[in-house]
């Protein structure tokens, strides 16, 4: 290991280890309050762009295994922790977090006081940042203030798959093994396919997909950029909007797209899916101060009273005052009343912004995969 340090924008620098990779890097910086998980969140294509920071204070105590992957590689930019846990000990790790840090050439920083950095990120919001072994703390303020701001950025384009092609992962939910019987695990088998959906991938995570199946959907990921026409040729069910990192704003041409749509199939979106389906709806989002990432933030459903802990992973939010009047606001986050989902009173589409398929976090809001399966239903219902 090697010295390091964070430098943010505002001038705050941080001193700690680096690990992994030598070099600079440069990125938004924000915090998740997420206990476990780090590999879902190192992995999760929303994070393009940012350094991460950690509130746990231990990280990498389980190591890394393949198949609690997001996507197919790491997307942060850089990794902000209290401590590193070099020996780690799990019957299903693979490797070190550091060992996985080298092998993809990913920038980390440990020994850093994470909760005076997420008390000053709270305070002033999150703000662009230069983590680097190899600037002064002067140089490394001057590249945060040089790099690129989150608001405007388009980085869907970087995560999206190239080509059209079939979910084919496994999707089988999975039980722990009882290791006194040898038991390596428990599959349960999965239903038979019921719809067949596109779904668009704008940076969608693996469990996403998982969740789709397990509930009955055949699913087709097509690039961000594919055409309303393209989309309706392939006579879906219904169509699915991922999420992804990235300001919603800057993503104009998709919302075309997405308004050609809107009226045509059911539509179900989530976190920047969400997003996008608001802005073809005519609705505007704007920049948190700091943002809902972490596994603990409380969702109130308005049609039921019910409130769910959810997972979040999100700087953006719909403005409530900009949206159509068709357009009826279903959940709402019970810290700050921000817009969490909405759907058409009139049209087969809703959306949500938090994360009902978890991975990490808690699983209180997996109903929503189900509601999309009783839209297509009804929806087929009037075509009948």
């Amino acid at each position: 290991m090697t010295t390091a340090l964070l430098a943010l924008e505002d001038g705050r620098v941080f001193h700690g280890r680096g690990f992994g990779k030598t070099g600079t890097t440069t990125g938004e910086v924000c915090f998740n309050t997420s206990m476990t998980g780090y590999q879902e969140i190192l992995t999760d294509p929303s994070y393009r762009g940012q350094i991460v920071t950690l509130t746990y204070p231990l990280i990498g105590n389980y190591g890394i295994n393949e198949e609690d992957a997001e996507s197919s590689q790491p997307h942060i930019r850089g990794f902000v922790i209290g401590e590193l846990c070099e020996m780690p000990s799990n019957w299903r790790s693979e490797m070190s977090l550091e060992d996985y840090f080298k092998k993809h050439g990913l920038l980390g920083i440990d020994e850093i006081d994470t909760r005076a950095l997420t008390k000053h990120l709270r305070s002033a919001g999150a703000m662009r940042g230069c983590l680097t072994t190899e600037l002064s703390a002067e140089e490394a303020i001057a590249t945060a203030k040089e790099s690129p701001s989150m608001a405007g950025s388009d980085f869907v384009k970087e995560v999206s798959t190239e080509k059209s092609h079939q979910w084919a992962g496994e999707s089988r939910r999975w039980d722990i093994p009882n290791i006194s019987q040898e038991q390596l695990g428990n599959y349960h088998p999965l239903p038979e396919v019921k719809y067949r959906i596109v779904a668009y991938d704008f940076g969608i995570k693996r469990n996403i997909l998982r969740r789709l199946r397990q509930e009955g959907f055949e699913v087709e990921l097509v690039n961000s950029r594919t055409s309303a026409e393209e989309v309706l040729a392939k006579k879906p069910d219904g169509v699915f909007l991922s999420n992804g990192p990235g300001d919603p704003a800057a993503l104009e041409d998709i919302h075309t797209e997405v308004r050609k749509l809107i009226g045509t199939i059911p539509l179900f979106g989530i976190c920047l899916g969400h997003q996008i389906i608001s802005h073809a709806l005519g609705a505007q989002t704007f920049k948190m101060k700091f943002g809902h990432r972490g596994g603990n933030q409380p969702v109130k459903d308005l049609r039921s009273g019910q409130i769910a802990i959810t997972a979040q992973n999100h700087g953006f939010a719909v403005d409530p005052e900009t949206l159509p009047s068709n357009v009826e606001v279903t959940h709402i986050n019970l810290n700050d009343e921000t817009i969490e989902g909405i759907r058409c009173t009139d049209l087969p589409v809703f959306s949500v912004q938090h994360h009902p398929e978890a991975a990490p976090g808690p699983s209180d809001a997996t109903y929503f995969f189900g509601e999309f399966a009783e839209l297509i239903e009804k929806h087929r219902a009037t075509l009948s």
